[in-house]
């Protein structure tokens, strides 16, 4: 740990000037972003509008929706773009409070955060989307005719790509409550029935009320959450 105490103002102003730095960067991100905000609406919204019936396209039922729909999607994934400046200067901030052995273990633990939060937003894109909206295209009633808004698709599809992102940090959540002393292995594992059963409640919380999407967020919890008991189990030795 670092010799000399710093005191409580100055790790305060400290604090601040990472904050603003994150946020000078993600506004830069978000200005280098803005002039294709509809085109990343566009294709944000391909998965839906693929499923779309033939002559049925999106609306928008707000005077603002046109603008803002892309202006909100636009700045929320400028900050998924700054994530990994983010982390770093909360890497920054807390690094000189530890020891060398414990650096050596946090910094793959911060890298595999990041790249796990990314692998959940690809994995609901990329698989849960085009199954769900398939689905949910197909099963309306033939009289009725399918034309979401789109403020109304954004808060849909926001809401899972934070539910997988985090879901996907299960392995990492686990590795720390072990190595931490928490919990342990042999714990979790008497415990895996009811981990079960509480990602399927999960997923149904936080997904549509529909099997297909409530089992494809469960199922890779759980999966994830056998990743990182495997994983947990290669503690290494922390010395000061």
């Amino acid at each position: 740990m670092s010799k000399k105490e710093q005191p409580l103002v100055q790790h305060l102003l400290e604090l601040r000037r990472r904050i603003l730095h994150s946020l000078l960067v993600i506004g830069v991100v978000f200005i280098g972003l803005f002039w294709f905000a509809n085109e990343i609406y566009l294709y944000v919204s391909e998965p839906l509008r693929t499923h779309l019936p033939e002559g049925s396209t999106m609306i928008a039922t707000e005077v603002a929706s046109p603008f803002l729909a892309p202006f909100k999607l636009t700045l929320v994934l400028s900050f998924f773009l700054a994530i990994p400046y983010v982390l770093h200067q909360f890497w920054a901030f807390i690094a000189p409070g530890l020891y060398s052995s414990e650096k050596r273990l946090a910094i793959p633990l911060l890298v595999a955060s990041v790249v796990l939060f990314y692998l959940g937003m690809a994995f609901a894109y990329y698989v849960v989307f085009p199954l769900i909206f398939a689905f949910f295209t197909s099963v309306g009633p033939e009289s009725v005719t399918v034309m979401t808004d789109i403020n109304s698709y954004l808060e849909f599809i926001l809401k899972l790509f934070f539910a997988f992102g985090l879901a996907f940090e299960i392995p990492v959540a686990t590795i720390l409550m072990v190595w931490s002393g928490m919990t342990t292995v042999a714990r979790l594992q008497a415990k895996r029935p009811y981990i079960i059963v509480g990602c399927f409640v999960i997923g149904m919380l936080l997904t549509p009320p529909d099997v297909i999407s409530q089992s494809l967020l469960a199922i890779p919890m759980w999966l994830l959450f056998e990743v990182g008991i495997v994983f947990s189990k290669l503690k290494p030795s922390v010395s000061d």
